[in-house]
Formats: structure tokens, sequence, C-alpha cells
């Protein structure tokens, strides 16, 4: 009786057709699915931009810049995130002008707003 216990608790007594081949990759889904987590993060985190993660954060991101095929990527809170792609074409109508865009030595581009008492002088 001794023997019989000892046979049923370490499973010795079970036949080889009671034996899956698969049970060792049971958990192959959860593994891969760790593993392709574990890529994105480390794909965003070596763009240096843990803002895509962060669902506060806003960040707009232009990709080929200058190029014909560039697209600006707007992530907003609380919005879907908008891809737009630049065409060649160039928008036409009557408008205002609505202030001046420099672009410093270094490369930002400062937008001067236009006062009132500017914008009445000038028109009138």
């Amino acid at each position: 009786m001794r023997k019989s216990r000892r046979y049923r608790r370490t499973g010795l007594r079970q036949g080889p057709e009671d034996q899956n081949p698969l049970t060792g990759v049971a958990n192959l889904f959860d593994v891969a699915m760790v593993f392709s987590v574990a890529l994105l993060v480390a794909l965003v985190m070596s763009y240096q931009l843990p803002e895509l993660l962060n669902p506060e954060e806003d960040i707009t991101i232009v990709k080929n810049p200058g190029a014909q095929d560039m697209k600006i990527i707007i992530k907003e809170k609380g919005q879907p995130i908008e891809v737009l792609n630049m065409t060649d074409n160039i928008g036409g109508g009557t408008g205002e002008a609505l202030g001046t865009a420099y672009r410093l030595a270094d490369g930002r581009v400062i937008y001067v707003p236009e006062s009132e008492e500017e914008g009445n002088e000038t028109s009138g």
C-alpha cells in the first residue's frame, strides 16, 4: 500500500498515452505577449519618446520633414491619434494676416502676432 501511494504522488503510474507532449509549451502565448510588450517599450525608449506611453501628454511628431512624403503625427489628450499626410497642393483663398514668423539661426521658429493697432493702420 505504501508503494502505491508513492507512485500515485509522483505520477509514475500513468501510462505513455496519459502524457501530453504540449504541456511544456502551455504558456508559450503568455511568454510571447510579455516579449512583444517589452519590445514595444524598448522601441519607444530607444527613440526617447516616453510621452507616447503617457495618456496625459500631448505630442506632435514630424516624420521626414521637408520631404515629399512628410507626415505629421498628432497625439492629444482624450483624442485619437491623428496622422496628416502632406501634399504639394497649395491652399488658396481669402484671409487676413495674423502676424509674422521668424526662423532663428538655431532652427527655432518664433511667431510674432500683429497688434490691433498695427492691423488697423495697414488696412486703413
